[in-house]
């Protein structure tokens, strides 16, 4: 059974079993309360699904991209949850779980883009070359910053609000069954640092 959070927009956690079913979820659209909802999200799900930790094999975690701060509250608990459980952690861009949901529900064909707000008046877009067959949902043609963004012809494009946890879980499970070496778990933050190191002052004798 997988345990996946995703914080990259708002906070979605999930219960699915190996074989891709969904056994509980929980989700919020909001982007400021990660930290918040977490916890009370995470015990929600084991007791919607009468399962404990223990039956969790794997744990899935959306990298984003998304806005920092948000990004590292779920990785944190994800990273946190795997350690404690002795369970691998399985990296998943976040657009690629949103882009698995529109095949699966049959939205999509050919050419297609997930597009998430990346505030600053800017978009993250991720394009994908084709639907079908549905590993390839798991290559994505190109990821960037965009401002005032417009897809190429026949590029239809999908703004999502909420990354689901659910098809984040079968993404790590597809991954995982064609023995894919998952990303780092580490943020997709597509800026440059806010804050930077200065550079050190020279002391004269």
């Amino acid at each position: 059974m997988l345990l996946a959070i995703d914080t990259s927009a708002g906070t979605a956690v999930a219960l699915v079993s190996d074989d891709g079913r969904m056994l509980a979820e929980r989700s919020t659209p909001d982007t400021r309360r990660h930290a918040e909802v977490i916890g009370p999200f995470l015990a929600e799900v084991f007791d919607t699904a009468a399962l404990s930790p223990s039956d969790v094999t794997a744990v899935a975690v959306g990298i984003g991209p998304g806005p920092f701060t948000g990004l590292r509250v779920g990785i944190a608990a994800a990273r946190t949850f795997a350690l404690a459980r002795g369970v691998p952690l399985l990296a998943v861009p976040s657009h690629d779980a949103a882009a698995l949901a529109l095949v699966e529900s049959g939205s999509v064909a050919g050419r297609f883009a997930i597009v998430t707000d990346a505030r600053r008046r800017e978009v993250a877009v991720t394009e994908y070359a084709a639907a079908l067959p549905l590993p390839s949902v798991l290559s994505p043609a190109s990821l960037a910053l965009r401002v005032g963004w417009a897809p190429e012809e026949g590029v239809v494009v999908h703004e999502v609000h909420e990354i689901p946890a659910v098809p984040l879980a079968r993404v790590a499970l597809l991954r995982r069954a064609a023995g894919a070496t998952p990303p780092t778990p580490e943020p997709l933050y597509l800026r440059a640092p806010d804050v930077t190191l200065s550079t050190p002052k020279r002391v004269s004798s």
